[in-house]
Parts: structure tokens; sequence; C-alpha cells
């Protein structure tokens, strides 16, 4: 079990490096490819976009297959067109290469998270989830800054060659060490389909967008907030990034800790909770030297303590047909990173001030509890009627 952990967590540390590596080395993309930066941001939104359509795509066309298979195909598919990416030599060449690098995303976190859950022991089923959501946090922390660090200094290109290394070793790891697993879907595609019908899941959905887009909302202004607004000189924004990635992986095994105490639903309201608080706290905060470097690290863990909770929220929600929902979840997760950017983008844009992504990014974590609570009057309703048919 755990070398099979180990393999998916190489391959979410592939899928954390060449998701976030694009920020870093978008002004260098635009050089080398004589384009604006506002259109290198193109390739950023051609990911998420990749794995919103693919997630769902990829889970129903692989549920015929074993787990296992799907895994590493997917992992096939993530290698080749980040490799690819590295030989683009053109704004549509490298649109079309992140697009479909984007594809296996969701379906392998989906998957990956259900099969987790399937081979830890009874009641550490949070604790495997968190395991390989580590490879995408500890990415944040060594992978992004080598990439960005690397792509700076010689060429873009290689932060891609960098990422296909690691899906190469990821699909080693999970070619020799996952065991033989049963198909992703029982029943079908279309019996796949029916949890579509449930309110509950697209709850959860609607939970994770606005819920997590209050951490997209400060993580996508964090570089602004650091110059601009303490003061820092723009080499300090690496060691910012460094401090948000390590926060994440303390927040991601804290997260399943947390799951394990409380229920996953309580885990994600008490984490939203203080997502929010930290948030507006950090409106003040953030004109401090020391402090917005403290709050980049704390931030980091408080966001990063929701990943684990809500994705087994939605294993929960989606009995029957865990893998399909698991997925769609991260399609939400990219939904909540685009929302979470552009309304933070608003009032900057209206000449608020950057302190006022942070408190968009409250308002949409304070939006999440609400939804959260819904969610359990949901689960509440359901099991009365069930009672009283009964």
């Amino acid at each position: 079990m755990k070398k099979a952990l180990i393999a998916l967590a190489i391959g979410g540390f592939g899928i954390g490096m060449t998701e976030f590596v694009i920020m870093g080395i978008l002004p260098d993309v635009a050089a080398a490819l004589n384009i604006t930066i506002p259109q290198s941001g193109h390739f950023i939104s051609a990911y998420a976009l990749g794995v919103v359509v693919g997630a769902p795509l990829l889970t129903g066309i692989g549920g015929k297959w074993p787990a296992h298979k799907v895994l590493l195909l997917l992992m096939v598919w993530f290698t080749v067109f980040n490799t690819l990416s590295a030989f683009a030599n053109s704004y549509f060449t490298l649109l079309i290469a992140r697009f479909l690098s984007g594809f296996p995303h969701g379906a392998f976190f989906g998957i990956g998270a259900v099969v987790a859950s399937k081979l830890a022991k009874p009641g550490k089923e949070p604790q495997a989830i968190a395991t390989m959501f580590t490879g995408l946090t500890i990415a944040n922390v060594i992978g992004v800054p080598l990439g960005t660090y690397f792509g700076h200094e010689f060429s873009w290109n290689i932060a891609f060659y960098m990422v296909g290394v690691i899906g190469v070793l990821a699909v080693l790891g999970i070619k020799f060490w996952m065991p033989e697993l049963a198909p992703s879907s029982v029943g079908g595609f279309k019996q796949d389909l029916k949890i579509l019908k449930r309110l509950e899941l697209w709850m959860v959905i609607l939970l994770t967008t606005i819920g997590t887009g209050g951490f997209f909302a400060w993580y996508s202004y964090i570089a602004p907030l650091i110059t601009d607004v303490a003061g820092h000189p723009e080499r300090v924004v690496s060691y910012a990034m460094i401090l948000a990635g390590l926060g994440m992986s303390v927040g991601n095994l804290l997260g399943a800790r947390l799951a394990n105490k409380f229920s996953p639903i309580n885990a994600v309201i008490l984490t939203l909770v203080l997502m929010s608080a930290m948030l507006i706290a950090n409106t003040f905060i953030a004109y401090d030297k020391i402090g917005v470097m403290v709050m980049t690290f704390l931030i980091g863990v408080i966001s990063f303590c929701v990943t684990t909770p809500i994705q087994m929220t939605m294993i929960n929600s989606a009995k029957g047909s865990e893998m399909l929902g698991s997925s769609m979840n991260q399609s939400a997760f990219n939904m909540g990173n685009a929302s979470g950017a552009y309304l933070a983008g608003l009032p900057i844009a209206l000449g608020y001030g950057f302190t006022s992504a942070d408190l968009v990014g409250a308002i949409m974590a304070a939006s999440g509890i609400l939804i959260a609570f819904a969610i359990i009057y949901i689960r509440k309703r359901k099991v009365n009627i069930a009672t009283v048919n009964s």
C-alpha cells in the first residue's frame, strides 16, 4: 500500500508542478514566443479548461477498465503532452499542448483519491488520500521554485522537461507498485451519470468552487501583496512562495487528522471559518514585512487543511459512482481557481488595493460555510425521509 501511495504522490508532484510553474515563468514564455504577458496567461486558462473538460470525460471513458490501468494511461498522457509543451514554438502549439496536458489532472486525482481510500486500512482513509496530495503540496515547495529558477536562468522549456521526467517516474511507480484493482465503474458510465440527479452532489461541487476560491483569491495576488503592500523587494516573493508551499504541506497532513477527529463536512466548516478569519486579519497584517510572511505560511496551512476533508465529502456524496464524483470535484477546484482570481481582481481593478483580494477571499470562504451547512441539512432531511418511509 505504501509503495502504491508513493506512486500516486509522485504523479501528484508532477501535476502540481506543471499547474503552478507556468505562473513563475510567464515572462520568459512570453519573450520566447514573442507574445504579451496577458497572452501568455492564456496558457494557465487553457490548462484549467483541460482539467474541467477532461476530468469527467476521461473518468467516464476509462470506467470499464481496471483502475490501475486507467491511472497508468492517465499518467502516460500527462507525460507525453507536458513533454510536447517543451517543444512548442508558437502561441497556438503551446496553447493546445497545455489544454491537453490538463486533461488527465482531474481524473488522476479523482480516481487516485478513491483508490487511496480503498487501499487504506479502515479509519485510515483520510491519511491515505492526504499522502497522495502530499505530492501536490511538495511540488510547491521544491518543484515549482526549481522549475522557475531554471526557467529564468536558462530556458523556460527546461521546466516542462523536468515535468516530463517526473511523469516517467510516476508511470514506472504505478506500473510496478500499484496492485491490480477492479474497474473504476461497476455499473458503467450511464449508471454513473445518475449521480448527477443528486442535489447534494451539486452542492458539494458548489462548496468546492466557492470555498476553495477563497484561497485562490489570496494566492493569485500574493506577489503584489508581498512587494507593493508589505514593501519587500521582488526576490522575496520566491521565499514567500516556498513558505506558502510549506504551509500547504503541513495543512494537507493536518486536514487528514481533522477529517478523522470530526466528520469530513464538519472539518470543512472548521477550516473555512479559520480561512475567512485569517484572510480578514491579513488585510491589516500584510503591511508589516514580518507579519505578512508569517501569515503567508499560516494561510497556506489553513487553506490546504480543507483538501482531504472536502474530497472525502464528495466521495461520501457520490456513493456508487465515487470516482466520477471525485473527478468532478477536481474540476470544481479549478473552477475555484478561475473564479477566485477573477472575482478578487475586480476590486483591485477599481482601485481598492491588493488587500481587497483578501476580503473577497474571506467572503468566498464564508459563503462556503453556508453551503456546507446546507449540505448537512440535505443529509439530515434525507435520513428523516428514509426513516419515515421505513
